[in-house]
């Protein structure tokens, strides 16, 4: 009976780690695949957008000045391809964040947080370390699709009027908390805690990479009311 509840565990270890294995190169190909189609939306389809601008105005500089029929036709040619290059930027910015690739965590986090103070109209506070985090690529992506979550969360669920953005950063583990003043956890925000909610696949697979890290994910109702999700992850010992 022993042996068979040895051989029992050490098949679970086994398929666990081999679930661990093939969850972390799914993401690594997801998040690759992210970055290459808005790259080339940027590239192939952005250019275009924009070459077609450009094109628009040199003919609609040639339009003689008493034909306002076209004219106003162009004008709204114009707006259209505006409003097409605006949302294929948004696009190419849910992909993927180039800016948290070539400018950083801390500039990446800013804007994000400033942008969505100002299109919710929540109050939306950041609070990043003075120096820029030092952390592996893969570290840095699970971050901000925290942050994603958690600022999706904010306008999905809780009701809350303010949210604060904290990441906290040392030699040892770097970790990001999204804080806000809503309902909380248990009181209409629908997100559960650990081990329930099968709906909350998002929150799930986040927890999930941070495990892949060696990190952990937590969300919970603040003493204070409100809802605190964070995450922190250790930092590889050659760093």
């Amino acid at each position: 009976m022993e042996t068979n509840a040895a051989g029992t565990a050490s098949a679970d270890a086994r398929r666990g780690a081999e679930l661990s294995d093939l969850l972390g190169h799914v993401v690594t190909s997801w998040d690759n695949d992210r970055r290459a189609l808005a790259r080339q939306l940027h590239d192939s389809l952005g250019s275009s957008l924009t070459a077609l601008t450009m094109h628009l105005g040199l003919l609609t500089a040639k339009l003689p000045a008493d034909q306002q029929p076209l004219r106003d036709r162009a004008t709204q040619m114009k707006n259209l391809l505006h409003t097409i290059i605006e949302n294929n930027r948004q696009m190419q910015h849910k992909l993927w964040n180039d800016k948290l690739e070539f400018l950083g965590i801390k500039v990446a986090f800013s804007e994000l947080v400033t942008q969505f103070s100002q299109h919710y109209a929540i109050t939306a506070r950041s609070s990043l370390p003075d120096e820029e985090p030092v952390c592996p690529r893969e570290q840095a992506v699970v971050l901000l699709r925290v942050l994603e979550q958690g600022l999706s969360n904010v306008t999905a669920h809780s009701g809350a009027t303010e949210v604060d953005v904290i990441v906290d950063d040392n030699d040892d583990e770097i970790m990001l908390t999204v804080r806000d003043n809503g309902k909380g956890v248990l009181e209409g925000r629908g997100i559960p805690p650990e081990g329930a909610g099968v709906g909350q696949y998002g929150l799930r697979l986040l927890r999930e990479r941070a495990r892949l890290l060696g990190g952990l994910l937590t969300l919970a109702t603040h003493p204070e009311g409100g809802a605190v999700l964070s995450v922190v992850l250790p930092k590889p010992a050659t760093q």
